[in-house]
Parts: C-alpha cells; sequence; structure tokens
C-alpha cells in the first residue's frame, strides 16, 4: 500500500483546537491550505508537549550566536488565532508519534505527525509494511511556530480549573477532594 502524505509547506493555517466541552474534549492537530484541511486526533498531552518541545527547538536556535535564523523570544503581534477549527472536523488519522525538525535552508520548523499504530494479536501476523499509511507533513517559519506554541498552550489550559488541594479537574456539577496521598485518609 502507498502512503498518503498530506503535505503543507508555509500552510494557510496550522493550529491546535478543540471539539467538545471541558472534560469532554477532543484535540485536533490542523492544516489547512486553501480548500484542503487536514485534522489530525491527538491527545491533550500530545498538544501540550508538542508546544513545550517546539518553543525548546526554538529557544535553541534563538540561543545561537548573533540569532542568524531571526527567530522572536515570544509569538509576534498580528499572528494570533484565535479562530475555532474549519468545519466540518473530519478526523483523518489518530496521532500516534510527533516529530520535530528544523530546515535551516528555509528557516522553517518541521512538525510530522504519524498515525497511532494499534498493536494486535493479527497486525503480528501480516507483513511489516514499509512505513505507516499516512503521515502529516507541515513547514512553517519561526515566527508562526511561536504563534502555535503560545494558542496551543491557551487551548490546552482553557479547560476545567484544578483543585489547589489535589490537582484533580473540577466539573461543573461539583467536585469531591481526594488527598493528593491515599495513605493520609
Amino acid at each position: 500500500m502507498a502512503q498518503r502524505v498530506h503535505e503543507f509547506d508555509w500552510p494557510d493555517r496550522l493550529v491546535i483546537g478543540t471539539v467538545g466541552r471541558p472534560g469532554e474534549r477532543s484535540f485536533y492537530l490542523q492544516a489547512r491550505a486553501g480548500e484542503h484541511v487536514v485534522s489530525a486526533l491527538m491527545e491533550k498531552e500530545q498538544s501540550a508537549t508538542l508546544a513545550e518541545k517546539l518553543d525548546e527547538v526554538l529557544d535553541e536556535l534563538m540561543a545561537q550566536d548573533g540569532n542568524p535564523f531571526s527567530v522572536p523570544a515570544a509569538a509576534p503581534e498580528g499572528l494570533d488565532d484565535h479562530a475555532p477549527l474549519d468545519a466540518p472536523v473530519v478526523e483523518q488519522f489518530r496521532v500516534g508519534i510527533l516529530s520535530l525538525g528544523f530546515d535551516p535552508t528555509t528557516a522553517q520548523v518541521v512538525i510530522e505527525a504519524f498515525p497511532l499504530v494499534e498493536d494486535s494479536p493479527e497486525s503480528l501476523l501480516e507483513p511489516e509494511q514499509d512505513g505507516p499509511a499516512e503521515v502529516l507533513h507541515v513547514r512553517i517559519p519561526v515566527g508562526a511556530a511561536r504563534s502555535f506554541c503560545k494558542r496551543t498552550r491557551e487551548v490546552v489550559g482553557a479547560g476545567r480549573p484544578v483543585c489547589p488541594l489535589c490537582l484533580d479537574p473540577i466539573d461543573d456539577d461539583g467536585h469531591v477532594c481526594r488527598p493528593a496521598d491515599d495513605d493520609a485518609w
């Protein structure tokens, strides 16, 4: 089977967004170029980690002598994106592995998302394939990458508030606080 590559070089939009209410949200990595939109389902933790690691890559690039790639320290003004995901949100695949890279020839960050591969007894009997059936490959400039990280942190943080005592999420219908150390009760 041939691999399907969803290639976005300088996309019109790359965002992490959600569908659903806090506590029941589904997170999506969504890329758009013109009318072509790809949405890949992610875990909340994957989204947060992607923003964290991408910020680390940008910080390392910025710290190079003379900041040769003109990496901004913060999201540039005018690049904020607070709009919801492009609708309809159609899941292309569920993300299993993410990779980050940097292309110094174009000063672009490269993000690749690969589908989750489910291990099952049947899959162990099938011959190995050459690679994943699909991949989302996105290249964005460093300023857009900073803005992507900022939005992602905001989206991840917009969920349910956290109890300061037990660190569990507080639902709309109330919260029963459990001790941080269950042996304390």
